[in-house]
């Protein structure tokens, strides 16, 4: 079921083509801002309600980041659990060609699951404007997130907020849950910056060894042999749920939601948690954490590198001006964030006051009710 509020959504479409087998939505959550900015997600499970709540994390991120976009999101319905190239750009071609009066003044679109470079490159080449999504191939004006944006600005969040506690980021322990995209780049930057990795973990298990683990050997045990309990050297190697009860300084999440549960509250030891995924747990998981004097830099303010990369496609910006652009807007937004939060620890609530204001100022139409506290 999708929720309604006084901040959306504004409007949703839905797209039939069964000439092609095509269903697909798209929601546009705000557009106060700019035009909602989200990704399109190609799987046979994805629905509107889901699209809906993606929607609006990305008002709340863009927001928060301060960019000129507002929130949105996509889906398509796939017709098998991997379809081929050639389906793909069937149903993005006519996806697209549905969507030619809302993109890019309504929507921009991006990857997400199971949509990659080269369907970018057929929404695009459909709409007929370079402006109609980010995420293209480079020959395109694309800014890959291979680039490591989100991890370069997992990495800025972390900074600030251990600058933020009086932790000495040079020698800091630190545990990352996931080393993909964005655990991987985090890991590279902080290590860069003298952090000591001691924990590292992905699905398979959790390489752990309280004297430090060697970047290095942990990319190459990922990208040669598939996964980081192939570690080329001495370590423990523990169930990978075994991350958040590692006695470390911070502890980076990248990987899954939902990781750390009610009940698990007490098992967790880092002094700061830093959320490189989305949702890695619900908001009363993180003000049980807050309340044991833990401090939590929130999802959408910390991995929103991501989405700030895109802005700098999206203007034509290069690559250098990317890195300038996400090092300067999470390095600020933190340190906002965590000001506003004071000694309360509540980032989310801070972080999201922050976000709303900004709407609310820009926003003709938004209502907020202040006395039940809903938006």
């Amino acid at each position: 079921m999708v929720e309604y509020d006084g901040y959306g959504p504004e409007k949703i479409i839905q797209v039939y083509n069964p000439k092609v087998g095509l269903h697909g939505f798209v929601v546009i959550d705000n557009t106060a801002l700019g035009p909602g900015k989200g990704g399109c997600r190609l799987t046979k499970t994805v629905s509107v309600a889901e699209v809906s709540k993606l929607a609006r994390a990305m008002t709340w991120k863009c927001a928060l980041a301060d960019l000129p976009f507002g929130g949105a999101k996509s889906g398509i319905i796939a017709d098998s659990d991997f379809p081929s190239k050639e389906r793909k750009a069937e149903l993005i071609k006519a996806f697209a060609e549905a969507l030619k009066q809302e993109v890019p003044s309504q929507y921009v679109s991006a990857p997400d699951m199971n949509i990659g470079e080269d369907e970018m490159k057929v929404f695009a080449e459909t709409i007929g404007d370079k402006k109609a999504c980010t995420g293209k191939p480079k020959e395109m004006g694309g800014l890959p997130h291979e680039l490591g944006s989100t991890g370069f600005g997992v990495f800025h969040a972390t900074k600030v907020a251990a600058e933020h506690m009086g932790l000495d980021l040079a020698n800091a322990t630190i545990a990352i849950e996931g080393f993909g995209n964005v655990g991987g780049f985090a890991g590279k930057f902080l290590s860069e910056a003298g952090a000591k990795l001691v924990g590292v973990s992905d699905i398979k298990g959790l390489v752990f060894n309280k004297n430090g683990l060697d970047f290095q050997k942990l990319s190459n045990a990922r990208d040669q042999k598939g996964s980081v309990i192939e570690y080329d050297g001495e370590a423990q190697i523990l169930d990978c749920h075994k991350i958040i009860e590692l006695d470390v300084d911070i502890l980076v999440t990248a990987a899954i939601p939902d990781l750390v549960k009610i009940h698990e509250v007490n098992k967790v030891k880092a002094k700061l948690i830093v959320q490189g995924s989305n949702i890695p747990m619900t908001e009363e998981v993180e003000e049980t954490l807050a309340d044991k004097g833990k401090l939590i830099v929130p999802d959408f303010v910390a991995n929103a590198g991501g989405v700030i990369s895109s802005y700098v496609e999206f203007i034509g910006g290069n690559e250098k001006e990317m890195f300038k652009m996400v090092e300067e807007k999470i390095t600020h937004n933190t340190k906002k964030v965590l000001e506003k939060a004071g000694e309360t620890n509540y980032t989310r609530k801070a972080a999201l006051s922050i976000a709303r204001d900004r709407i609310l100022e820009k926003c003709k139409w938004c209502v907020h009710d202040h006395e039940n506290n809903k938006y």
